[in-house]
Order: C-alpha cells, then sequence, then structure tokens
C-alpha cells in the first residue's frame, strides 16, 4: 500500500474564486483506521477552506498528540503546520497568533488532549478569546493506547476491557459555554451538511470558535460484550494462529432536518441519540443555550449544530492592543525605537 496521493485529478473540476480546486486544499492519504470519523472532519475542513477561497498559505493548522492530532497532516498540505506536545496547542497557537495576526489558525484536539492534560491550556484560550477555530475530535476514548475511557466518556459506558465508567463526563461544548466562549457549536462527522457550514462560520468568526465534533472510534468501540469482538470470536473457532488486526469498518454517516432527532446504531451495536437545533432557535442567548444542553443530556440526546455566537466579539489582539500589523512586517527602527523612546516608557512606570 502506497502513502503517496496520486497527482492526477480530473481537468474539470470545479474551481474556487483563487482559481484553486480542492487539490490544493488535501494533504497526505490518512493512516487512521478505514472508516474513522476523524477523517470526515478533515474532508469537511478542505471542503470549508475550498468554498471560503482562503489561500493555503494564509492557514495555519496545530495540535497536540493523539488520533485527531495527526490529521493536520491528512489536509491543507500546502499551509503552515506545527504539532505540538500534549495538550500544548493553544499556548503555540496563541504565541503565533500574537506574532502574525493576518493568518488563519485551525486549531485541531482530541478529548484525551483537551479534557484531561490539555484543560488548563484549554480554559485559558477561551479566556482570552483567542482568534482561532479550536476543533475537537471527541471520541470516548484514547485511540492511540488502545481504548482507555477518556473524560469524555459518558457514565456506564463500557470500555474495551468491559468495565463500566462510573464518572460523570466532561461536556466541553458546555464548559466553553460557561467560560464565555464566543462561539460555540457541537456536530457528528457523518453529518457534513451540518459541519462543512459550522467550519466556514467558525473561521469567519473574530475570536474563539468552538467547535465540538463527536467521531466515534471503529476500533475500540469493540467491547467485550459483544458476540462481534475479536475475543468472543476466537474462543470459538479453531485456528493455526491468532493474528491481530484492524477491521475495515463502513464510516458511519447520517443527514436529518433542522429541529429533529435521529438515533445513529455504532459499530458495537449500540445507538447514540442525535437532535439537531431547530432553525427558528436564538443562537445570541447564552443562558438558553446552556438550558438547552443540559435539557438535552438528561435525555440522553446529542445536541449539534450552533449553540451559541457572540456577534460583537473582540479578540486577544483588540484587547491587550497589538500592532495592527504582523510583528514580521516590522523593520528595525520599529522594533528598536532607541533609547529615548524605553527612557519614556521607563518613566510612566517609576
Amino acid at each position: 500500500m502506497t502513502y503517496i496521493r496520486s497527482t492526477f485529478r480530473h481537468p474539470g473540476l470545479p474551481k474556487n474564486e483563487l482559481g484553486y480546486t480542492t487539490k490544493e486544499y488535501e494533504g497526505a492519504i490518512s493512516t487512521l483506521c478505514a472508516g474513522c470519523g476523524h477523517d470526515s472532519i478533515s474532508g469537511c475542513i478542505i471542503q470549508a477552506c475550498y468554498e471560503l477561497s482562503i489561500a493555503p498559505h494564509r492557514i495555519a493548522k496545530l495540535s497536540g498528540i493523539g488520533c485527531s492530532s495527526k490529521t493536520p497532516t491528512y489536509f491543507l498540505g500546502n499551509s503552515h503546520g506545527f504539532n505540538s506536545v500534549h495538550g500544548r496547542m493553544p499556548s503555540v497557537a496563541t504565541g503565533a497568533n500574537m506574532a502574525n495576526r493576518d493568518l488563519v489558525y485551525m486549531g485541531v484536539s482530541g478529548d484525551g488532549d483537551t479534557a484531561s492534560i490539555g484543560m488548563g491550556q484549554f480554559v485559558h484560550v477561551i479566556r482570552r478569546n483567542l482568534n482561532m477555530v479550536y476543533i475537537v475530535m471527541n471520541n470516548g476514548c484514547y485511540g492511540l493506547t488502545k481504548g482507555q475511557d477518556s473524560a469524555t466518556a459518558d457514565e456506564g459506558s463500557k470500555s474495551k476491557k468491559g468495565s463500566a465508567n462510573p464518572f460523570q463526563p466532561v461536556d466541553l461544548a458546555g464548559l466553553a459555554l460557561e467560560l464565555g466562549a464566543t462561539f460555540v457549536a457541537q456536530s457528528f462527522s457523518g453529518d457534513k451538511e451540518q459541519l462543512i457550514p459550522l467550519v466556514k462560520a467558525a473561521i469567519e468568526h473574530p475570536g474563539f470558535a468552538f467547535i465540538n465534533v463527536i467521531s466515534p472510534c471503529v476500533t475500540f468501540n469493540n467491547n467485550p460484550g459483544s458476540t462481534k469482538s475479536y475475543d468472543y470470536v476466537r474462543q470459538h473457532i479453531e485456528a493455526t494462529a491468532t493474528t491481530d488486526f484492524v477491521p475495515e469498518e463502513k464510516e458511519i454517516t447520517t443527514s436529518y432536518k433542522n429541529g429533529t432527532g435521529t438515533d445513529i446504531r455504532m459499530h458495537d451495536g449500540s445507538y447514540i441519540r442525535l437532535e439537531k437545533l431547530a432553525a427558528n432557535r436564538d443562537p445570541y442567548d447564552r443562558m438558553a443555550a446552556i438550558i438547552a444542553l443540559h435539557n438535552s443530556r438528561n435525555r440522553n440526546e446529542i445536541l449539534t449544530g450552533l449553540l451559541y455566537i457572540q456577534p460583537q466579539s473582540t479578540d486577544l489582539h483588540h484587547t491587550i492592543q497589538t500592532s495592527n500589523r504582523p510583528l514580521n512586517s516590522l523593520g528595525q527602527d520599529e522594533l528598536c525605537p532607541g533609547s529615548s523612546v524605553l527612557e519614556g516608557v521607563n518613566g510612566e512606570l517609576r
């Protein structure tokens, strides 16, 4: 198998306002499990940037550690990129944004990278209202370390080992609302009709834009309680050897109307309930969004759509009154104005 993408594209592919096709927004071939919802999210990011006609060199993609944080390799191959250490993506994004405010910052994280080791970073990037898109690919488990429960795993859900999770989950969308995020949305990796417009809206938002995307793990929903589990099958067949492999699963997709709900069957036979916000709901009411989230949680439903947006948002640059120009465009005279200017600054502090 090759991991090099073919350079051939049909000459009749549609082009955006810049004259680019989606080819200019693609990345390397994904090495994630076949059918992983993370790849669908990557596809939505590609399509959103293409439709907005953003030049790839104007985008900076950042990530931490985890299956989700591998995905920037698979989209926007012609853009800037930085893969940081576990949970520290918001700090890197903040530093880059302060140095060059003219780029579009796209942060990708996971439920472990954000809700556990990166929780403190997540809190402060919201508090500062950094102008960036922050996407969490939320599968409720640690896929790189064999499927342990993450902090977003639902209470009572069973891990790969079959034990039920005894803890309440961290609701990242609810937390973002409580912390004052100026754009909060939630979606499902298999609903591109909803997710692409949400990503486009997040990119256009002048401040911190958070999207929590439920993205089921196709490998570690394989619980021991299922008759389709590897352990069960091995106990009921005769073979000369046992070989582990990652199965190819069909990706879970869905499509349903605003203001309605649907049940989605997972790979292990269980179901999750999705409910899409009604089109006439007011997205400018933070308290209404918080209440709606609580009500949906009580009904064991996952609320999707644009939960809240603050139309009059001012980002970190406005708050701390930074230079209107990127720091890399400032000359020597502006960066080092001389001892007399320094004396004046020091004098104001005495």
